[in-house]
């Protein structure tokens, strides 16, 4: 009988034992799945060390910093509209600063903010040029490429074909990266958040960069080159400081008959 109980009592031991390691087995997994966690959400680069991101900033998109300190993404559609709008805005500025740039370097005779008034235009802009119908031209081809965009958003893929060369059309495998013709290059075939991730980032600065060119231009009367070499030659004497406030342009200019007002970013 007391054999009996002493094997009962083993086997109970036994047991707990067992059981004992199962449980620490089932914690120790629990904490490396806490701490693999921890790891993925401390990898996400913010734009400032310490800073919290929303949760609906997962990482997802390309040049997520975790910034939107007014909530505009939190709404997913506005966010998947914003991305669209910022990645627009972005390339534009790319293409402007390029030519600001390459204008002043290769053309330093014609100042970028003046390029388009009638005297640094051809010859066949002239005062009998119809400048009101260039700008409803514009206006018009314009709003039907942003019609087409706005087509793809509400429904993606919807505009993928030519619709004046049937058969022609683009992978569009992303909104807003349409591929095909518009990749010559093959870059999207690489790692394609690391190319996203290294447009947005070039746009975004870009923007930024045009907006100074604008004040620049405005205040000084100069390009961005022009501008740079005369803060290098007197870096106390020409900044944003010392020239905070002014502005150089005539209140409007008249181009073919057309009365354009341009007013200063400041006052």
């Amino acid at each position: 009988m007391a054999t009996v109980a002493a094997r009962a009592s083993s086997l109970i031991a036994a047991k707990s034992a067992f059981a004992g390691k199962t449980v620490q087995a089932k914690a120790t997994k629990v904490q490396a799945a806490s701490r693999s966690v921890v790891a993925v959400t401390a990898e996400k680069k913010m734009f400032f060390p310490g800073a919290e991101s929303p949760a609906y900033l997962d990482g997802a998109l390309a040049g997520d910093y975790g910034w939107d300190p007014l909530g505009f993404g939190a709404d997913p559609v506005a966010l998947k509209w914003y991305r669209q709008a910022e990645l627009v805005h972005a390339r534009w500025a790319m293409l402007g600063v390029a030519g600001i740039l390459g204008q002043e370097v290769f053309g330093p005779d014609v100042f970028w903010y003046e390029a388009g008034l009638p005297e640094n235009l051809p010859s066949f802009v002239n005062a009998d040029f119809n400048l009101g119908s260039l700008f409803a031209f514009e206006f018009l081809m314009m709003h039907y490429v942003e019609v087409r965009r706005w087509q793809d958003y509400k429904k993606f893929g919807s505009v993928n074909e030519d619709p004046f060369f049937p058969g022609n059309s683009v992978p569009n495998t992303e909104m807003g990266y349409p591929g095909g013709i518009f990749d010559p290059f093959g870059f999207g075939k690489g790692d394609m958040k690391e190319m996203q991730t290294k447009e947005i980032k070039n746009g975004r600065l870009a923007m930024v960069a045009f907006v100074g060119f604008t004040i620049q231009a405005q205040a000084l009367g100069e390009g961005p080159v022009a501008s740079w070499k005369e803060h290098l030659a007197n870096p106390f004497g020409s900044n944003i400081m010392t020239n905070l406030g002014s502005c150089v342009l005539p209140d409007s200019v008249v181009a073919s008959g057309v009365t354009i007002p341009t007013p200063c970013l400041w006052p």
